[in-house]
């Protein structure tokens, strides 16, 4: 049995209780619905997250010489965050721009004894070329030396340091992990494909935090395709008027969003259903159309598109006439009109 079902089934037992009552001690009261978009709810645990993260490296290797920051530690742009021992490189910038030096030296060697036929134009195309490649080896050693330091490209927080004063770095280690402080902290929150299909980019979402309570972000992404093993696609939440320091990165967060479908229904309180046919329909006591005396009511059939534990909703169209129906009393009713089922909505 759907859980949809069983959750009729038993609310209709103890319905059924109501029908051994007299008759007339059930007052009858009524309710006019309209047609209404489908409001529906997507409650989900997320996860607060850097939308970006950073990993530093040197350029160069060498032992580490200078280290200014720490986990959690927060930085500004600009700051130098660490350096390598730069004696070696440093020597090497002096030594390549001493060889640029000569370079340039033995070409005008060459010219003067070109000029005196004791020399060839062959030995004078190999000293030019000899100079463009030592300034170029002058400089990427410049280049190198720069990049033995580690400068701050954002204000930022460190999230992992991976490395120790004194220790050999070499290239693409990773000595640092950073994320920027700004604008950079994100919900992530997986949906099922029917769930994705209902929000949008830029669109509000209240997100729950264990310090803060409710806030307001904006999905920022939405994914094309769904993860390949789960099958559910994870959505991005920015939070942009979040500080770092107000939260705690990681944490568990319940993302809460009420979204409006193309489809219509009729919003009904649950005590109004009277029973549910073979075929899974709700039976609703409703007002035949211009009539008011009792007589005029009668039983009708409904799709059931939702159920919750204080409404069902009911199947309807955007020009779906509004509809009065009874929501205490209709056992009166039903035993009055003999229960009579009438098909269409």
């Amino acid at each position: 049995m759907k859980p949809c079902l069983f959750r009729l089934f038993a609310f209709l037992c103890f319905t059924s209780l109501l029908l051994s009552a007299p008759i007339y001690a059930q007052q009858l009261e009524t309710k006019t619905i309209n047609a209404e978009p489908l409001v529906k709810k997507i409650n989900r645990t997320g996860k607060l997250m850097f939308k970006r993260t950073l990993n530093l490296s040197f350029k160069s290797g060498g032992y580490l010489q200078e280290l200014n920051i720490d986990e959690g530690d927060s930085f500004a742009k600009g700051q130098l965050l660490a350096q390598l021992d730069i004696e070696e490189l440093t020597a090497e910038k002096n030594s390549s721009y001493a060889r640029l030096l000569q370079a340039k030296r033995e070409i005008k060697r060459i010219k003067t004894l070109l000029s005196k036929n004791l020399s060839s134009q062959q030995a004078l195309d190999d000293a030019i070329t000899s100079v463009e490649t030592t300034r170029a080896r002058h400089k990427i050693a410049q280049y190198n030396l720069t990049k033995a330091q580690l400068i701050a490209p954002f204000d930022g927080v460190v999230l992992a340091r991976t490395t120790e004063l004194g220790e050999l770095q070499s290239p693409t280690q990773k000595a640092l992990q950073i994320a920027a402080s700004d604008n950079n902290l994100v919900v992530r929150v997986a949906l099922t494909a029917e769930e994705v299909n209902l929000v949008r980019l830029q669109q509000k979402i209240d997100v729950n935090l264990t310090q803060l309570g409710l806030v307001t972000g904006k999905i920022s992404k939405i994914p094309a395709i769904a993860d390949q093993q789960s099958h559910l696609f994870t959505i991005e939440v920015l939070l942009e008027d979040l500080a770092v320091n107000q939260v705690v990165v990681g944490q568990l967060t319940r993302v809460l969003a009420d979204v409006t479908t193309d489809e219509f229904t009729y919003r009904l309180p649950l005590e109004a259903l009277n029973s549910v046919d073979n075929q899974g329909r709700a039976l609703v006591m409703v007002l035949d159309a211009n009539s008011t005396p009792a007589e005029n009511y009668h039983q009708q059939a409904f799709s059931i598109k939702e159920l919750t534990s204080e409404y069902i909703y009911l199947t309807a169209q955007e020009n779906s006439r509004p509809l009065t129906i009874v929501t205490q009393g209709w056992q009166h009713l039903a035993l009055i009109n003999g229960q009579t089922l009438d098909d269409g909505q």
